[in-house]
């Protein structure tokens, strides 16, 4: 994608290379740091800096059996981000933002990169509203300030409410979504939720969840 290239103008590849991480989410115009330590991994950045820059964050499935294996299976969902910024350390490693474009489907793994990281057919079809970047409406801002405001009393928390409230729906959805400290199977259901107004009431639920049994969520700021 050129510099300055909408997503939604972009042609999207037919396979991408894939990061697994459990727990960690990325959503359509979210900004993801990461640090890049592995070889295999630090070839993957080497290589999608010489194209089109994408790579796909995939959460790997929670299994006892498969826990010990070297390519643990995966999602069906991730969601591909370009990097958008990115610094290569004195000591080799790579700091990096992806910047998150669009959703996909794996419909095949594809043998290891020279480079020695996993690589996925994608199907880019389901998700083609991902790259309109379409504002979300509805969001029930009263619930969720309140939400928040539970939350971060128990937890004894403070928060930068002039940031929450100047938030575009979408923008602050996807913040919300990205940060919050849940499970991966509760990462993965935000993720494939329909739509931002979808995952904003999925995200409220879990908070209340959270509320009602004591528990951490939310964590980190919105930026």
């Amino acid at each position: 994608m050129a510099a300055g290239q909408n997503p939604d103008q972009m042609t999207l590849p037919d396979h991408i290379p894939v990061f697994p991480l459990s727990g960690v989410l990325l959503l359509p115009s979210g900004h993801l740091p990461l640090n890049i330590f592995e070889p295999r991994y630090i070839a993957m950045v080497d290589d999608c800096l010489k194209g089109e820059r994408l790579i796909g964050m995939i959460q790997p499935r929670e299994n006892e059996a498969e826990e010990m294996q070297a390519s643990p299976d995966l999602f069906d969902v991730g969601c591909a981000g370009r990097i958008t910024a990115f610094e290569e350390t004195e000591d080799g490693r790579y700091l990096i933002t992806l910047t998150g474009i669009s959703r996909f489907k794996i419909t095949e793994e594809l043998p290891l990169s020279p480079g020695g990281y996993r690589q996925v057919a994608a199907d880019w079809g389901p998700y083609e509203k991902d790259r309109a970047l379409e504002s979300c409406l509805g969001l029930d801002r009263d619930r969720l300030r309140g939400l928040l405001e539970d939350y971060f009393h128990q937890n004894n928390l403070s928060c930068e409410w002039e940031t929450i409230e100047g938030a575009v729906d979408q923008k602050l959805v996807t913040c919300l979504s990205m940060i919050c400290p849940f499970g991966p199977n509760e990462k993965q259901a935000l993720l494939e939720a329909g739509c931002c107004h979808t995952r904003a009431e999925m995200f409220m639920t879990m908070l209340e969840m959270a509320i009602r049994d004591g528990k951490g969520c939310c964590g980190g700021g919105c930026h």
